[in-house]
């Protein structure tokens, strides 16, 4: 079962990432302390009265360890998660909600500003045409198997007897104080039967500051191609978290290191490269550009402002030339990346709306940002100039 706590506090659907500071939650402390939220008691009294094993998956567990907040909850019951749901929903008595998924499986409890999610234990078969796994049900063995990294493998028991107990077959806890992202199987099956689980290795890399295993990293590689059978939407979910980290330039990296950055974002692939010609030489545009993303995650957490310093210079491929006099130029860029905004949006799917326009905006005004403080940025000048839409 999968279960979801949402907290109403929540502001933007992307909210900015903060550094992990480790050493992890150690495992003397008592698992058991974290779970004492009414609802984790009812769970666990409900699936003890039903015969079903229950527990807790997942980010949420990864999160106890990291010692950061979490709202997203995923309970795997072994058994049928409607019927989990179902009376789960009639413990919490009036004011509880629950919407029923049949066709996967699923099942929603809404009680208050709680909302959980039950699915029952499930193996996975894929097609290489899809990302849609054929389901059947299967053992809590199964259900960590299909998981996507080891971090996210970990579970945490809920019934009575079991209360507490973690069940880490593929030594999740390890790879969290190694700071390792690593798949609990085969990488090149991991990747293959769902792809955008590559976009989600590097963004947990990111968010988290964590290195990417060898093995890993190579069934990156072998396997971007396959890039191609997932949406854009999805991909641009995780574009936008991986711009949100502490450090966005991890990210980009380690997608052009592995190659599936020219494939899902080439106008930025393009920044690449320095050229010399009588001795001159320009900058590295891509490198200065992350520089400048880093820069400015530092002063706000704003998802579309670290979209117009992604965008800034985006135009000078367009644009360069090379002028005896003077040297290598990219006169205009501004004007030629604020043309290529919109377009870029739309490929992307990204949103076409006054967020778009603001970005736009920023690309051909940025140049004429009297202080051209790298570190500060020109989106700061912008924003202290009062030259933004209110978003």
């Amino acid at each position: 079962m999968q279960a979801k706590i949402q907290f109403n506090c929540v502001i933007s659907p992307y909210p900015a990432q903060k550094i992990v500071n480790l050493p992890l939650f150690k495992m003397n402390m008592e698992l058991k302390e974290h779970f004492n939220n009414k609802i984790f008691k009812l769970i666990s009294e409900t699936a003890d009265e039903l015969g079903l094993e229950c527990y807790v998956v997942g980010g949420y567990v990864r999160d106890i360890f990291l010692k950061r907040p979490s709202k997203d909850i995923d309970v795997v019951v072994v058994g049928s998660g409607i019927e989990m749901a179902q009376a789960f929903g009639r413990k919490l008595g009036r004011g509880a909600h629950v919407s029923v998924f049949k066709n996967f499986g699923t099942a929603q409890v809404k009680y208050h500003d709680t909302e959980v999610e039950f699915v029952g234990a499930r193996k996975e078969s894929y097609s290489h045409d899809s990302r849609k796994p054929v389901v059947e049900d299967g053992t809590l063995e199964d259900d960590q198997n299909r998981r996507d990294f080891t971090i996210n493998a970990m579970a945490v028991c809920l019934n009575k007897a079991r209360f507490g107990e973690l069940v880490d077959p593929f030594n999740g806890l390890d790879d969290l104080k190694e700071r390792t992202i690593r798949t609990p199987l085969d990488p090149d099956i991991t990747f293959s039967d769902d792809p955008l689980r590559m976009m989600r290795c590097v963004r947990f890399a990111t968010q988290l500051n964590f290195y990417i295993d060898d093995t890993t990293f190579e069934a990156l590689s072998r396997n971007k191609e396959r890039i191609h059978i997932i949406s854009k939407e999805r991909i641009a979910d995780e574009l936008n978290k991986i711009l949100l980290a502490p450090i966005p330039s991890k990210g980009f990296i380690e997608l052009d290191r592995c190659g599936l950055l020219p494939l899902i974002f080439p106008e930025l692939v393009a920044l690449q490269g320095v050229e010399t010609r009588n001795g001159r030489a320009h900058k590295d545009n891509f490198y200065h550009t992350l520089e400048v993303v880093d820069n400015i995650s530092k002063h706000t957490d704003n998802l579309w402002l670290r979209w117009a310093t992604l965008l800034h210079d985006i135009g000078k491929p367009r644009t360069k030339r090379w002028e005896p006099r003077i040297g290598w130029t990219f006169h205009n860029h501004n004007f030629i990346g604020e043309k290529m905004v919109p377009d870029l949006f739309r490929k992307m799917k990204l949103p076409m709306n006054e967020k778009m326009k603001y970005v736009q905006k920023l690309s051909l005004i940025h140049i004429s940002e009297p202080t051209r403080q790298a570190e500060i940025s020109y989106a700061v000048f912008c924003l202290k100039k009062k030259k933004r839409d209110s978003l």
